[in-house]
């Protein structure tokens, strides 16, 4: 009888692949099952890459409903109206 074949070593997903994608991750948001060889690091670029890297939209959305939460929700204990406060970012002053 003869042996399986041992696997390869060489086949594991290179440290360049594993650093896209762990990049392609944070900018689309999603996650990934740690490939175990080459091909499946290719796959997983490949639908991460498709999954698409626009999330402006998503993030200008949740900028808008977190400052509705902060201005609507009764009980909030830092809730603020827009007349209490002046000026923008870091220059932000209450009035």
């Amino acid at each position: 009888m003869s042996q399986p074949p041992s696997p390869v070593t060489t086949d594991r997903p290179t440290p360049r692949q594993l650093r896209y994608l762990r990049t392609l991750t944070v900018q689309t948001g999603q996650t990934f099952t740690t490939p175990h060889t080459r091909r499946q690091a290719s796959a997983e670029i490949r639908r991460l890459r498709q999954a698409g890297t626009d999330r402006t939209g998503d993030i200008a959305r949740e900028r808008a409903q977190i400052s509705r939460d902060l201005h609507e929700r009764p009980g909030d204990a830092v809730r603020f109206s827009p007349d209490e406060i002046s000026g923008y970012g870091s220059s932000a002053t209450w009035a």
